[in-house]
């Protein structure tokens, strides 16, 4: 499995943008489909974005949509996750997940995970 890390987290204010990164080590990583997932103080983790080894086609939850978009750069084995107009409720952690080629909504279809990046956005 290829090792991810996620970085680029942190405290923003609400209306504040942040870009989480997702890197991967070795050429294996631009064959894979990536989600990225988070999961709040007390709560289950929820899907929030993923994408295909090519970059495309994408998917967002609800929450997502509009305020989000998922990337990646396969020539620097990352996936971004752009994150715009924050609100204090997407405040979490948020990890990114791959598996082979697609990407996916479901987490149980994930088979390798980082160790997460704190977002906290203030209101």
């Amino acid at each position: 499995q290829v090792p991810l890390r996620e970085s680029g987290g942190g405290l923003v204010q609400s209306g504040g943008s942040l870009r989480l990164s997702c890197t991967g080590s070795g050429s294996a990583f631009s064959r894979l489909g990536v989600g990225w997932f988070r999961q709040a103080a007390g709560k289950g983790r929820e899907f929030v974005a993923a994408c295909w080894w090519r970059g495309t086609p994408t998917y967002y939850s609800d929450s997502a949509k509009g305020r989000f978009t998922i990337s990646r750069d396969n020539t620097k084995n990352t996936v971004y996750l752009q994150m715009n107009s924050l609100k204090p409720e997407d405040t979490a952690i948020y990890y990114c997940a791959s598996r082979d080629q697609s990407g996916s909504y479901y987490e149980q279809y994930y088979d390798n995970w980082g160790q997460g990046t704190q977002v906290t956005v203030l209101s």
